[in-house]
């Protein structure tokens, strides 16, 4: 039986893209996105907030980095990685991220028209 990993992501990023670049040149770039929820807490609705890590690696990183800014509207396409490691005290830790393998960002820049809307970026 073949496995499926696929996530679709969509919500605001909460913070600037970080580009990072490996010793050997390599470009990782790293940002978050804000994905709001609703659930029923007795006769009421709550929003809930999910905060979710995505990376982009190599040129594709390089390219799309600077459109990444915080507020900036995404839909981003992936599947989920688990990274591994070991803290300074020796325990071990794990973080669930998006690897991120295509993205749609929406500047929510007001564009030219009459209308005064907005003008939505070609998707990557």
């Amino acid at each position: 039986m073949r496995n499926l990993n696929t996530v679709v992501i969509e919500g605001r990023l909460t913070r600037d893209a970080e580009l990072k670049y490996t010793n050997s040149g390599f470009a990782i770039c790293n940002f978050s996105v804000a994905c709001n929820d609703r659930r029923k807490k007795g006769d009421d609705w709550e929003d809930y907030a999910h905060f979710i890590d995505v990376t982009i690696l190599g040129k594709f990183a390089e390219i799309i980095a600077p459109r990444l800014t915080k507020g900036a509207a995404a839909v981003v396409n992936g599947k989920l990685q688990q990274n591994r490691w070991q803290d300074k005290d020796g325990n071990n830790r794990s973080k669930l991220e998006v690897l991120c393998n295509e993205i749609s960002v929406y500047d929510n820049k007001p564009n030219n028209s009459e209308d005064g809307g907005f003008q939505d970026d070609t998707p990557f």
